[in-house]
């Protein structure tokens, strides 16, 4: 028997660039709520239109940049630009003064992020050899995630030595994503097109991308209503008493949990059904959805948390594997730019909701609803009785 093909250098350097951008990235967001509420009066309902906005932005863009990717038939140079703009976006969080300036920096960040997010996600795809994807955008997810871990953990050290200074700590995240775009420059190799650069991009175009791949963007966009942003588990945690200062290690352990899963799942994406790893996701969404809203302590708190964070290692690189296999080569930026685009319409939708919940009828019933949505989402499941090929 032939040996197992390796995942290719590069797409190791671009996990390696996710991990100190997400580093950045991270280390602000874990502590921009808690800023937002505690040092500028924010409201919870402002946070949810913060993150709504930001965050759906993001996935609207890339549709545009990896269209446009498919144009170029190079996905490298506009990566480039999405991490570059996230990078210069940090030094504003740490001058902000109002939520209307964290949205303008949140927003800069977010579009940087849109930029790069569906060019990178069909190099790794043009890099990678079909039978090991799963694996590879498994390995990309991983180290992204191990960022994410790295930036909470560093933002609850930081705080602790400058004394709940969450502007120096802002600062400090200027370093990270710096490194991070000089590694994509310098390391990252870009292979030659796989596919016909220079057809122009067109609504009525997108039929091409065929009824399989059309099926992942609407599976996906329903798994991402069960859910909303992350920033409501430290909102969580800071109703059930948790000190601002610790609030970073929430998203520790749910980064911890999502980054052991990731890989594990990316390599089990290439040899099951994928609907079996989904329906396992939503349940565990379903499960930490409950634990959340009926948590009184640390002990719950922490359990919702683990369990957010292994549904996230369970579906978020095998969306990205079932976009990518059954999207046609010369289409791949623009079908993760429609999956991107449907999942950020249904994130902005529930953050808003999640947003209005907390503030008319109480934080328990933020999740309650969630649990509700991830129950819909399994329904469903079950009745497309959704197969995508492997």
């Amino acid at each position: 028997m032939a040996p197992a093909p390796r995942i290719p250098r590069s797409v190791w350097l671009l996990g390696f660039v996710s991990l100190l951008m997400d580093t950045s990235s991270e280390l602000i967001h874990s502590l921009l709520p808690v800023f937002m509420v505690s040092a500028l009066g924010a409201s919870a309902l402002a946070v949810g239109i913060v993150e709504g906005i930001a965050e759906s932005a993001a996935l609207v863009v890339k549709v545009f940049s990896g269209t446009l990717s498919d144009y170029l038939g190079k996905r490298k140079a506009l990566a480039v630009a999405g991490y570059g703009l996230a990078a210069l976006s940090k030094p504003l969080f740490a001058l902000a003064s109002s939520v209307d300036w964290v949205l303008s920096a949140r927003f800069l960040d977010r579009v940087g992020k849109g930029i790069r997010g569906a060019p990178r996600d069909a190099l790794v795809a043009d890099l990678a050899p079909p039978g090991i994807r799963g694996a590879a955008y498994g390995l990309r997810q991983a180290l992204d995630t191990v960022g994410a871990l790295l930036g909470p953990l560093l933002g609850f050290v930081l705080m602790l030595v400058w004394a709940g200074d969450f502007r120096t700590v802002f600062w400090f995240a200027t370093l990270p994503a710096a490194l991070s775009v000089a590694l994509l420059v310098v390391g990252v190799q870009e292979p030659a097109p796989v596919s016909a650069a220079g057809a122009r991009f067109s609504w009525s175009a997108a039929a091409d991308l065929g009824p399989a791949c059309w099926t992942v963007v609407a599976v996906g966009a329903v798994f991402t209503l069960a859910r909303f942003s992350e920033a409501f588990l430290l909102l969580r945690a800071q109703q059930l008493g948790l000190p601002d200062a610790y609030a970073p290690l929430v998203l520790v352990i749910m980064n911890a949990v999502y980054a052991l899963c990731a890989y594990p799942a990316g390599k089990l994406a290439d040899r099951v059904r994928h609907d079996k790893l989904l329906a396992a996701g939503i349940c565990a969404l379903f499960a930490a959805d409950l634990l959340l809203a009926q948590a009184h302590g640390p002990g719950a708190l922490g359990a919702g948390v683990a369990l957010w964070g292994l549904h996230l290692g369970l579906t978020q690189g095998l969306f990205a594997a079932m976009v990518a296999e059954t999207a046609p080569p010369a289409m791949r930026g623009s079908a993760f730019g429609f999956f991107n685009l449907a999942s950020g319409v249904a994130l902005l939708a529930a953050s808003l909701l999640a947003g209005w919940i907390w503030e008319a009828i109480g934080p328990a019933f933020t999740f309650y609803g969630g649990a509700a949505l991830a129950g819909l989402a399994l329904l469903l499941l079950g009745i497309l009785r959704f197969r995508a090929p492997r």
